[in-house]
């Protein structure tokens, strides 16, 4: 009876574990690289101040934004 509480909790764990990786790598993949603003209006973007709580950010004419380094 022990065992196959040992067994289901390191079962358990792998799954959890292989989750947690395939999450990080879907965000990561999600996620696009920060720029800077030279770059942004290289690309024809166009550069936000941001504001007190956020740094600020590039608006790319196909309506995704990046964050500037």
């Amino acid at each position: 009876m022990r065992m196959r509480r040992l067994l289901g909790l390191a079962l358990a764990s792998a799954t959890l574990a292989g989750a947690s990786a395939v999450g990080v790598a879907t965000a990561q993949a999600a996620t696009y690289p920060a720029i800077s603003a030279d770059q942004c209006t290289a690309q024809g973007g166009t550069v936000n101040q941001g504001g007190p709580y956020r740094g600020p950010t590039c608006s790319f004419p196909d309506g995704h934004s990046e964050s500037i380094t």
